[in-house]
């Protein structure tokens, strides 16, 4: 199987224009979960002629042949990230919209044994925890 965003275009047949090319480079170099606007930000870094409808239509195009998935964490933004990415769980940061990937065997495990006791095999899941960072105030004297 292709390794990465572009060699996967091409070999779904997509016609890779040069700014579509300069995209999928942006993708590819993406270690965070960006949305339209940040992927927009950083193509116009490489090439300054794509404009932000360009960016628009290529994501569309690159989610609907499986290339991305869409990622929405209720605040109103869809982010994207590689769809062959290997499998993680996500945890947002409320209060600043980060996003923490992460794997936990334990949950990994748990979601198999549920899905069992349901009867029925388990193909894929979304884990998405929401919460706000934990402030502790200065440690207790004594």
């Amino acid at each position: 199987m292709p390794e990465t965003i572009l060699e996967r275009c091409e070999a779904k047949g997509l016609r890779m224009t040069g700014q579509r090319r300069t995209i999928a480079q942006v993708l590819e170099a993406s270690e965070d979960h960006p949305d339209v606007e940040e992927l927009y930000a950083r193509a116009q870094a490489m090439d300054a002629a794509i404009s932000l409808a360009t960016v628009y239509r290529t994501v569309k195009l690159f989610e609907e042949a499986g290339i991305l998935d869409k990622l929405e964490f209720g605040d109103g933004r869809a982010r994207y990230e590689d769809a062959e990415r290997e499998h993680h769980d996500h945890l947002i940061d409320m209060t600043t919209g980060a996003v923490i990937e992460f794997v936990d065997p334990e949950i990994e495990a748990l979601q198999e044994r549920i899905a069992e006791r349901l009867g029925y095999r388990l193909k894929g899941h979304k884990l998405e925890l929401y919460g706000v960072p934990i402030h502790r105030s200065r440690p207790p004297r004594g």
